[in-house]
C-alpha cells in the first residue's frame, strides 16, 4: 500500500500550493519559449536572445497581469498587438530577401501600440445601455 505524496506518513511532504507554485512557474517557462520567435525577428545576437530569454521568466507574468487589467480601459490594444504580431510575421517571412533594420522596427511596433493606446483613449468604448427592468410583477 503506497501512501498518497500529499500525506504526512509518505516522507514527503509535498502540499497544493507547491504544485500551484509548479504550475506558475511553467507557465514563465511557456511564455518565455513564446518569445524567441519575437527576438529573433529583433536581432540574432546570442546575447540578447539569451538574456531576453531570462528576463521573459522573470518578468512576463507580472506585465501579462497589468494588461488583462487594462484591456477593458484600452479596448483597441488587442488591434494594436495583432498588428504588431503581423509586423513581426511579416518580418521574419522576409528576412532571407531584405533585412529591416532594428532602427526600423522599433519606432513602427512603439508606434503600433502608442497609436492604439491613443485610439482608445479618444474613442471610448460606448457604455452599453441599461437594459428595461422587465414587468415580472405581472404589469
Amino acid at each position: 500500500m503506497h501512501a498518497s505524496p500529499w500525506s504526512r506518513t509518505a516522507g514527503v511532504y509535498a502540499t497544493p500550493p507547491l504544485a500551484v507554485l509548479v504550475v506558475v512557474e511553467a507557465t514563465d517557462v511557456v511564455f518565455a519559449v513564446d518569445s524567441i520567435p519575437a527576438i529573433f525577428a529583433i536581432t540574432t545576437d546570442p546575447f540578447i536572445v539569451y538574456t531576453s530569454n531570462i528576463f521573459a521568466i522573470l518578468g512576463l507574468r507580472a506585465l501579462y497581469f497589468l494588461l488583462a487589467g487594462v484591456m477593458d480601459k484600452f479596448h483597441y490594444l488587442k488591434v494594436g498587438l495583432a498588428l504588431v504580431l503581423c509586423f513581426v510575421g511579416i518580418k521574419m517571412l522576409i528576412m532571407d530577401f531584405y533585412k529591416i533594420p532594428i532602427a526600423a522596427s522599433l519606432p513602427v511596433v512603439a508606434t503600433l501600440l502608442a497609436g492604439s493606446v491613443a485610439a482608445s483613449l479618444l474613442w471610448p468604448r460606448p457604455e452599453p445601455l441599461p437594459r428595461p427592468v422587465a414587468a415580472a410583477a405581472g404589469e
